[in-house]
């Protein structure tokens, strides 16, 4: 499976690989989202497998909403690399 997203208002599933070959879909889709929405919510729960990639997809969004003081919700039990890297985000 590739990579599927559905959105509703600001809360958006992704379903599928996010890796290499899928990052782009993913980084077209929220490209300047915090111009739209105050805050974000993303749901992982679907996603089947995430490499370096995709993590840095979401950490780069991540410090985006700082940046912009927005909200960033990221949900699921979706990826252990993605749990890892906030987690050693957060200890450094």
């Amino acid at each position: 499976m590739d990579l599927e997203i559905t959105s509703c208002n600001n809360f958006y599933k992704v379903k599928g690989h996010l890796n290499k070959s899928t990052v782009g879909i993913f980084i077209n889709e929220f490209d300047n989202i915090f111009n739209n929405f105050d805050s974000l919510t993303i749901s992982i729960k679907d996603v089947e497998s995430m490499d370096k990639y995709g993590v840095e997809a979401l950490s780069k969004l991540h410090t985006e909403s700082l940046m912009k003081n927005k909200q960033f919700s990221i949900i699921g039990y979706g990826c252990k690399e993605l749990y890892d890297h906030f987690k050693t985000e957060i200890a450094a």
